[in-house]
């Protein structure tokens, strides 16, 4: 069986892993510093603070600036739920709207829904395709929307406007108008799940592009503050000789990311830009030049002017297909021993947004691109034959199924 997205794990991440756990330190230590400081250099940001999971750090910048029961945060509708979730777990309201048929979050859809109670805009960049940050950030700056923020926490009346919050958990590496995701909002987070563009098993990492007053080097260091359970000092500053003393400042978290994690991010980071990044780009555009024959696939916007895609998946739309007849397709390309997936189930189509009074009617695009939506593999590992394979097993069972 042809796997969908296995991680891409060479003899040089076997060999920075095995130094790491011989060096005799495995928790959060110089190795996650030292990533932290090559994906500030890589994104241009001041600061990146490398946490245990994309969700706690969307979750901890919420928290760092004050997000609370009361609130209201605007998400898309169209996301994994851990966006949702980070929202949730802070108490304050999920706001849900509509997105674009590129699959990201709509801005006319997040102007309807804004209210003094607004205190957070996290776009989600889908399958690596940046959302419009400029837009967005015009949007929160511009009189009509700023007069009606109401601060509560000291960094909002700091910032004195709704807090831009990019979910970039699939777009690391991706473009916007010439820069790079993780500089193009106030903060950015990435994940480097297994199955991401660039791993460390479990992880992920906060961009810190605040704008002035704030310090994004004060912004740093109470994030990390929030990571480890609001300790001053992590393992490895209390293993030097006579500094066991240490304090607990606020009911943080334990979100830290370990050395071992970081050491994996490092090495995949270094041939990002060089090899893994291009080799997804390769294979997009060959699914790209193979359905674009066929007036019923409609294949995803990967490059236009002011933008590219970090190809971390390809979200393959069929025509006028019924949900019923898209689990046949798949049902059928399994058959030829190919995985493929669908993302995502939308969040009112989940039992626990479904209670809560989300509905799916509410949100017409996104149950559109959803309905009709296959993900194919997409990793560098794949081959010529393979990538044959997969486009002819699409077109065989589109087939078969009508």
């Amino acid at each position: 069986m042809l796997p969908f997205s296995p991680p891409y794990i060479d003899e040089d991440v076997i060999k920075s892993v095995t130094e790491t756990v011989k060096s005799g330190w495995i928790t959060t230590g110089p190795k996650t510093k030292n990533l932290e400081d090559k994906l500030s250099k890589y994104c241009n940001v001041p600061h990146v603070a490398c946490v245990s999971s994309a969700t706690m750090g969307l979750f901890l910048t919420l928290k760092w600036f004050g997000v609370k029961a009361g609130d209201e945060v605007i998400i898309p509708a169209y996301t994994y739920c851990a966006t949702a979730l980070a929202v949730h777990h802070t108490g304050a309201k999920i706001v849900m709207v509509d997105v674009n048929q590129d699959f990201n979050i709509s801005i006319d859809e997040i102007k309807k829904v804004i209210t003094p109670k607004t205190k957070a805009i996290i776009p989600v960049d889908f399958g690596g395709f940046p959302c419009d940050y400029d837009q967005i950030m015009q949007l929160v700056k511009s009189s009509d929307i700023s007069k009606f923020f109401t601060p509560d926490s000291p960094v909002q009346k700091l910032l004195n406007r709704i807090l831009v919050l990019s979910d970039a958990a699939h777009s690391i590496g991706a473009y916007y108008k010439g820069k790079r995701t993780g500089c193009l909002a106030d903060m950015t987070v990435f994940s480097f799940h297994a199955v991401k563009n660039v791993t460390c098993a479990e992880g992920g990492a906060i961009c810190i592009n605040m704008p002035l007053p704030l310090n994004n080097s004060k912004v740093y260091s109470l994030i990390k503050l929030w990571s480890l359970n609001g300790q001053t000092k992590d393992a490895f500053a209390k293993c030097n000789a006579g500094a066991w003393e240490y304090d607990i400042v606020l009911d943080g978290f334990k979100a830290n990311m370990t050395d071992i994690s970081a050491s994996i991010a490092i090495v995949q980071l270094k041939k990002y830009d060089n090899y893994l990044l291009p080799q997804r780009k390769n294979i997009a555009e060959k699914y790209i030049n193979f359905f674009a024959q066929f007036t019923w696939a409609v294949t995803p916007n990967l490059k236009t002017e002011e933008k590219e895609s970090s190809y971390h998946l390809f979200p393959l739309r069929i025509k006028n297909i019924t949900e019923d007849q898209r689990r046949r397709i798949i049902q059928i390309i399994t058959e030829q021993e190919i995985s493929v997936n669908v993302h995502f189930i939308p969040l009112p189509m989940l039992s626990l947004f479904k209670n809560m009074g989300y509905k799916i009617e509410d949100y017409p695009v996104t149950y559109k691109n959803y309905s009709c939506e296959i993900s194919l593999p997409l990793y560098p590992q794949l081959t010529d034959e393979q990538i044959e394979h997969v486009c002819s097993s699409v077109l065989f069972a589109y087939n078969i199924s009508q």
